[in-house]
């Protein structure tokens, strides 16, 4: 089965610029979401922990 894909992507020019731009949109994504969390404020934090221990009255499911 690689066999078939690999005759293909050899066939196609420039393809090896796709895998390098694969990794920088991963590490990019990553990278951000790391310092997305580092610069979230510790009161945020701690009120979306304690959303799914507070006891909902506004709900009537419950």
């Amino acid at each position: 089965m690689l066999r078939f894909i690999k005759g293909n992507l050899e066939n196609i020019d420039g393809v090896a610029i796709y895998p390098i731009i694969s990794l920088l949109i991963f590490f990019i994504f990553f990278v951000g979401l790391f310092f997305w969390v580092i610069k979230m404020k510790k009161s945020h934090i701690e009120e979306v922990s304690n959303l799914p221990l507070e006891n909902d009255q506004n709900n009537p499911l419950i």
